[in-house]
């Protein structure tokens, strides 16, 4: 059986995280990823299991509010957010909360981060899958923004996250360092970039990342953990095409976990056409 295929709610943004409960659902996928945000309904566990129940679609994890934006989310401490992070993937019935390493300036945090979130994993049946980051560039130089490592193979993390958009930053070799998580490798977020120093989840397929042959070896290798279509829809012009490229991302990791042929990207013929 293929791991499922499940929607992050950042891959709708600007829409709402309703929103994206209602593209998951019709577009087929097998569930979501709730990113708590800045966007409320993100935070309110209770508005989520409204949700849920309404469109009938399974949330199957919670990603922590780590990142720069969503610092001041559910406070600013950051082992009550992991508890309530925590809590919400109980409540909801989602096996996994996402986490980044900590930010260098969390010297506190960073110290006991790995020993930490192994004691939160022995209380609990949920997986706390931390994720790969990357070195922060800055003109003609690199800085190490998280603690104790963006490298996530450098700590004993009973699970992991792999971002290939991640991989694509940090120019790191994503089969490589699925192969080095080997069972540690939990949970993967889905997207492809183009070995710039931005973070750009694009739509997979459209970067220099091996999507394609890492969704083929998760397929044969019994993998059973989720993939996460984790791109960036932003600069779509409306919500057709929005949903042309989640369409498509759920199409594409499908096709490849089964081995099987998948279609063209709907993309290329679109710009085929106006030429």
């Amino acid at each position: 059986m293929s791991p499922i295929v499940t929607l992050s709610t950042a891959s709708t943004y600007p829409e709402s995280t309703a929103a994206s409960f209602e593209m998951a659902a019709r577009l087929g996928y097998d569930g979501l990823e709730v990113m708590v945000g800045t966007d409320a309904v993100s935070q309110d566990p209770d508005a989520l299991l409204r949700l849920r129940d309404h469109y009938g679609i399974a949330i199957t994890s919670v990603h922590a509010p780590c990142l720069l934006i969503s610092q001041r989310v559910w406070g600013t401490e950051p082992w009550p957010k992991l508890r309530r992070a925590q809590a919400a993937a109980e409540l909801l019935g989602a096996s996994t909360v996402v986490v980044h390493p900590p930010f260098r300036w969390q010297r506190d945090y960073a110290r006991e981060f790995v020993t930490g979130i192994e004691q939160m994993a022995s209380e609990t049946d949920i997986r706390f899958a931390v994720e790969n980051m990357y070195p922060w560039k800055a003109v003609s130089r690199e800085f190490a923004a998280y603690q104790p490592s963006w490298d996530v193979r450098d700590d004993d993390y009973l699970h992991t996250t792999l971002d290939l958009s991640h991989t694509s930053v940090s120019q790191s070799d994503a089969l490589e360092m699925a192969r080095d998580l080997g069972d540690r490798l939990a949970h993967v977020h889905l997207a492809d970039g183009s070995g710039s120093s931005l973070d750009e989840h694009l739509v997979p397929g459209r970067g220099g990342q091996p999507c394609a042959e890492l969704l083929q070896t998760l397929g044969s290798s019994g993998f059973d953990g989720q993939v996460v279509v984790e791109i960036s829809t932003r600069k779509a012009v409306d919500r057709a095409e929005r949903e042309r490229d989640l369409r498509h991302a759920l199409a594409f990791a499908r096709g490849h976990l089964a081995g099987e042929a998948v279609a063209p990207d709907p993309a290329a013929d679109a710009v085929t056409e106006e030429v």
